[in-house]
């Protein structure tokens, strides 16, 4: 709004007199020259492309703007063509001379449909609005074609002097080339521009896809061969269990004891991987500590902790290995995020609040924008040269819980990510 705004403005404040037509003009009466009349022509449309760049960009951002926040991917064209000639005819009614809503204009908002459906999303603003220069400067040439005027191209004051006075010197089929050979130099370069970067984006997408399907090929691989575990593992139990059963001596009874508790601990832990759905209820201490085991064993990387007191009387009821790794991706993160901070640091927060619990992951690394914070969630988004599948996983995760998951960050403060689970304290508090 604010660029639509800038642009009804402009020609107020910037007019053909402010960037030296009217000295150009001047020239012109006293000594008429195709020189002079191609630099006012240069003139015209820079001026004429500068004015209208805003409120250009201006209907096209509120058109993605509404089209995503309403679920209407029409309105990101239907915006644009009610906005733009509005835009035309409010500028027409605060100004005394006449803004030409006129040929150019129609085939520049025939453009923008064009690119709004061939990119389909993919491009960034600053990319757009490259496209979008281009085709405002070359289409605007079309204003200066002599033969063009019966169409209703240049209506113009300044314009239709300019092509008057081509006429009179001689001076209009050099111009007409002039004009067409620019227009036409810049509607190629701003289509083949944007193809090669449609092209590059739907590469990006497909390295993406890839990824994910690599990554969901290599957890099912792991997932048979972790299912394939269990026929050893029942033949372990069972062979221990004869040995107790025949051996007489109280030390190997004890330890082929602590055999099996291993091998059921071990079989719990291959059911949490087989079945998302598989669920247990351990401590919060616990869960915590086994995440700090599989994230740091090996490293000499510290985890800092904030967490209630008596930790170990906190129950959770979850699917301990997929939470775990949920909260690693989210370690992971935050790690990146303080990277060549010397003071940076990561810590583990849990906060009860009733029979919620609030497991949080922060860093005090450089933060992210509200934009960013919008679309980590999304698969295939990562603010590095990843791939971006960690945080839809932590959010898949912890939905398969019936939990949520909040954010708070600011821009170089840092960000902390909150998980948000039912807890209690003992068995009986969980009913499902």
């Amino acid at each position: 709004m604010a660029l639509i705004l800038l642009g009804i403005s402009m020609p107020h404040w910037l007019s053909s007199k402010n960037v030296g037509l009217g000295i150009l003009m001047d020239i012109m009466e006293e000594n008429p020259h195709g020189n002079t009349l191609l630099i006012m022509a240069f003139s015209i449309v820079m001026l004429n492309t500068i004015r209208a760049l805003p409120f250009y960009i201006g209907a096209i951002m509120l058109g993605n703007a509404l089209g995503e926040k309403l679920q209407r991917n029409w309105l990101r064209l239907a915006i644009p063509l009610a906005v733009i000639p509005l835009t035309y005819a409010i500028i027409n009614l605060s100004i005394k001379s006449n803004y030409h809503f006129g040929i150019p204009a129609v085939i520049i908002l025939l453009c923008i449909i064009l690119v709004q459906l061939l990119e389909k999303g993919r491009l960034g603003l600053f990319m757009k609005s490259l496209i979008l220069v281009q085709i405002l400067f070359g289409v605007q040439w079309l204003d200066e074609v002599p033969f063009l005027t019966r169409y209703g191209f240049g209506h113009g004051a300044i314009s239709t002097k300019v092509k008057k006075w081509a006429i009179e010197i001689g001076f209009d089929q050099a111009l007409s080339l002039y004009a067409i050979v620019l227009c036409s130099i810049f509607l190629i370069n701003a289509f083949i521009l944007m193809g090669f970067l449609v092209r590059w984006r739907i590469v990006q997408e497909l390295h993406i896809i890839k990824l994910e399907a690599l990554e969901a090929r290599s957890d099912k691989e792991v997932l048979y061969l972790v299912h394939d575990l269990k026929t050893p593992l029942a033949s372990i139990e069972g062979l221990i269990s004869l040995i107790g059963l025949y051996n007489k001596h109280e030390r190997t009874k004890e330890y082929c004891r602590s055999i099996s508790l291993s091998i059921s601990s071990m079989s719990e832990m291959i059911s949490e991987i087989l079945y998302k759905s598989h669920k247990s209820c351990c401590s919060l201490k616990s869960l915590v500590d086994y995440t700090l085991s599989s994230r740091l064993s090996g490293t000499d990387k510290k985890v800092n902790l904030e967490l209630p007191d008596q930790p170990e009387t906190i129950k959770i009821w979850v699917n301990k290995i997929r939470m775990t790794r949920a909260i690693v991706n989210l370690i992971n993160n935050a790690f990146d995020a303080i990277e060549g901070c010397p003071e940076g640091k990561v810590t583990i927060k849990a906060k009860t609040y009733g029979n919620q619990i609030l497991l949080g992951v922060s860093d005090n690394g450089k933060g992210m924008n509200e934009e960013e914070q919008k679309k980590i969630w999304k698969a295939g988004y990562s603010t590095k040269y990843q791939s971006g599948i960690g945080l839809s996983f932590v959010h898949q995760v912890v939905e398969e819980h019936k939990g949520t998951v909040s954010i708070e960050s600011k821009i170089g403060q840092g960000t902390t990510i909150w998980i948000h689970l039912a807890g209690g304290n003992n068995d009986e508090d969980f009913s499902y």
